[in-house]
């Protein structure tokens, strides 16, 4: 009944519910801010306390649409030359200035696959690059190293880097393939930052597989979405797994950023801690090591534990109980506005059933308001 309400009682086409998706991606995204604004007047949005992580989603490409550069080169080739054969048979029929009917049916919608292939061979082409001049660049710093201390580093010297084997989705080629604890998905890394309400704070799409490099990007969105929805107040903890933990992103930490309690290793599987749970720590102990002893203590691992009770349900409400496992639009942008839209629909179901419990709690006259 709804739905008839919102749809005016019409039946719109699947296509014409996709390009209104397509149409308003940024006005869909923004129903994010609007759900944070109305949690924050509910008080809802208190940021003492967060937790960060990633979850994979899928998208409308196939696992077996990944081609090589060298499978993808030769499909160009191919349309063109078809398609060539299709004007010079057209030419012969109609004559040169003539439109003459469609193109055969095979030849139909090629223009689009044509661009897809295009930006499937330019990621393969940037990838190709980036892995290179790392190569160079690991070179370059073993020749100094090696010209530092007058003689040769241990070891292999590096090979230079085989990315014949690498592949683009030539359905959606902004999309990565990511591995998941079910098995691989052609899709997208999804990342959110919730409060101890389980209200979603921020919430951003990488096409990057694991989560070691959103740590930091993940701090700075948090900040935009509280300034977004007018929220003064900055995350005071924040929690996240193992997946973000490194000596880099803890050195990158700075007295601006939240307090941070960060896993270093599968706490159920190793509960044991990296360097012991009492006594000094050694003089040469790394950052990892530093944190490791601080979610290892009683007072961290009592804040630590809020982490499951925290973001975890959030993504198992959105996948689980709303069914949303995949997105339905093609490429990062869209995937991006969808992930705020989910996220922001998961803030006002939050709202809605704080409000059944509490009767003060009815902001909804205040929507059109604060969407404006």
């Amino acid at each position: 009944m709804g739905f008839r309400v919102v749809g005016a009682n019409q039946c719109p086409d699947h296509t014409t519910i996709a390009r209104f998706r397509q149409r308003h991606q940024e006005a869909m995204a923004s129903l994010f801010t609007c759900s944070l604004r109305l949690c924050s007047e509910a008080g809802m949005a208190s940021v003492g306390v967060v937790a960060l992580d990633g979850t994979k989603m899928g998208c409308p490409a196939s696992l077996d649409a990944n081609r090589t550069k060298d499978h993808i080169e030769a499909a160009v080739r191919k349309m063109l030359e078809e398609a060539e054969a299709a004007d010079a048979a057209e030419d012969a029929l109609f004559g040169p200035d003539a439109t003459g009917d469609e193109l055969p049916a095979h030849l139909r919608g090629r223009e689009a696959r044509r661009k897809r292939l295009a930006e499937a061979k330019a990621v393969l082409d940037a990838q190709d690059k980036q892995a290179k001049e790392a190569h160079e660049a690991h070179l370059a710093e073993r020749a100094e190293k090696e010209q530092a201390s007058a003689k040769l580093l241990r070891g292999r010297k590096p090979k230079a880097p085989d990315t014949t084997e690498a592949k683009a989705n030539v359905s959606d080629p902004e999309s990565r393939i990511m591995k998941t604890k079910d098995g691989f998905v052609q899709g997208y890394n999804a990342q959110a930052v919730a409060n101890e309400e389980q209200v979603v704070v921020a919430a951003e799409v990488t096409d990057e597989h694991n989560d070691l490099g959103q740590l930091h990007p993940m701090i700075e969105a948090t900040g935009r979405s509280l300034d977004a929805a007018g929220i003064a107040e900055r995350p005071g903890k924040l929690l996240t797994g193992a997946g973000y933990a490194s000596e880099d992103n803890l050195a990158r930490l700075d007295a601006d950023d939240p307090d941070c309690f960060i896993a270093t290793r599968n706490m159920n599987k190793n509960p044991e801690p990296r360097s012991g749970r009492r006594g000094p720590l050694r003089a040469d102990a790394t950052l990892v090591d530093k944190m490791d002893r601080k979610v290892s203590t009683v007072s961290g691992k009592a804040i630590y534990k809020k982490r499951q009770h925290i973001i975890e349900p959030v993504f198992g409400q959105t996948k689980d109980a709303r069914g949303a496992r995949r997105f339905l639009g093609r490429g990062k942008a869209a995937a991006d506005s969808e992930w705020k839209l989910l996220m922001g629909t998961h803030n006002l179901l939050k709202l809605y059933r704080r409000s059944l419990a509490d009767a003060t709690v009815a902001p909804w006259s205040r929507m059109a308001a604060i969407s404006g």
